[in-house]
């Protein structure tokens, strides 16, 4: 028996799900939903969805089990609080909140009330993320010394530049007082790798910022009050291990989610823009994009979602749809459940403090570890 779902916000981003979700053959019902008219009865029409709705309120209010958030990304927090107090599963794109408190919120109801949340980390699944876990769940790093990840993407006016997906995020509320967000307040695409790959989270941070001269998005008079551009974060974590994490929002030509270094006393792995390494004690060799594609490939996917392997996050989109929607229908706890999305967020919020304070080291607060059993 499959369950139903509805899927809120149909930007540039969560319309891309549609497809997947109706592919899934454990989606036996979906509807979908966004405030906007005009793009409400496009995506009906497109995908000849009869079931709409024109708020969160309107399909909170419905029998759909499980709602997939899509929304801004500044409204993560309130809008997954309102949908599991009203009942709902709920899987939300990143972040998973924009502040701790929201953070901790989301923690304490998943916990009273046995739902399931799970946050869309795309570079969990991504190939070489699969590649690393399964060599560390082989012990074939040895005891883990250090970790570098980057997210890399440019404020630039081309079509994918934080300017214009601001600006289509803000709508009509936009204004150049609403930019600058701190780029460490989004940093789940790079935490993510050492949290998931060492089985280890953040315990302290020091952290930098990088002012670009006269630069007209990043200010101290927006709502953020950010003036960094970008940040760069040393932290130590519970293993004893360090993850270097750059969160670049003005940087030349390179917009990447990646991991650029896993080092181990057995085991290291490499990569960059002309490909990567795996070395051990024995030797090294490269890997090629094919042969990463491959431990992708052994992560369980039902074969109507296989066509989309090569799309979207490298494919991760269509992993992220059968991890959530087999959770919900088999009752269990996902990988990216709400205690392992707090760790990937709520380390950089300490970040970006301790970049505004010259880098200062802070103490970062850990909500533990999810419960064994569910309700």
């Amino acid at each position: 028996m499959g369950i139903s779902l509805g899927l809120v916000g149909l930007g540039m981003f969560g319309s891309m799900f549609i497809e997947l979700f109706m592919k899934h053959p454990d989606v036996e019902r979906l509807a979908i939903c966004d405030v906007r008219k005009d793009r409400l009865e496009h995506y009906a029409k497109k995908y000849d969805i009869a079931e709409t709705y024109s708020s969160l309120d309107e399909i909170c209010q419905s029998d759909i089990e499980a709602l997939a958030i899509f929304t801004q990304h500044w409204l993560h927090g309130p809008h997954v609080l309102k949908a599991l107090k009203e009942g709902k599963h709920v899987l939300s794109a990143v972040p998973m909140a924009y502040s701790i408190d929201e953070c901790i919120s989301i923690v304490n109801m998943v916990k009273e009330t046995g739902l399931i949340y799970m946050m869309g980390e795309t570079s969990y699944f991504r190939p070489e993320s699969i590649f690393c876990r399964k060599k560390a769940e082989k012990g074939e790093f040895g005891e883990f010394i250090q970790c570098r990840a980057e997210y890399f993407h440019d404020v630039g006016e081309y079509p994918h530049g934080l300017w214009r997906v601001l600006i289509n995020r803000w709508g009509d509320l936009w204004s150049l007082d609403k930019t600058g967000d701190p780029p460490m307040w989004y940093p789940s695409h790079s935490i993510c790798f050492p949290v998931s790959v060492m089985k280890a989270h953040m315990v302290e941070v020091s952290a930098l910022g990088y002012i670009y001269p006269n630069d007209d998005f990043f200010r101290v008079d927006t709502i953020y009050r950010n003036p960094f551009c970008n940040e760069t974060a040393l932290f130590k974590m519970s293993n004893g291990a360090v993850a270097i994490i750059s969160e670049f929002r003005r940087i030349g030509g390179i917009e990447v989610e990646r991991v650029s270094g896993i080092y181990g006393t057995e085991g290291s792995f490499e990569s960059n823009l002309a490909g990567a390494v795996w070395a051990d004690k024995r030797g090294k060799g490269i890997l090629k994009p094919e042969e990463l594609k491959e431990w992708q490939l052994r992560e369980p996917l039902p074969e109507s979602l296989r066509p989309y392997v090569n799309v979207g996050h490298e494919g991760a989109e269509a992993y992220i749809v059968h991890e959530f929607v087999d959770s919900v229908n088999s009752n269990r706890l996902p990988r990216i459940n709400a205690w392992e999305a707090a760790r990937y967020c709520i380390p950089g919020f300490i970040a970006h403090q301790s970049a505004l304070s010259g880098g200062r080291w802070f103490k970062i607060p850990d909500l533990g570890e999810p419960p064994a059993y569910r309700k």
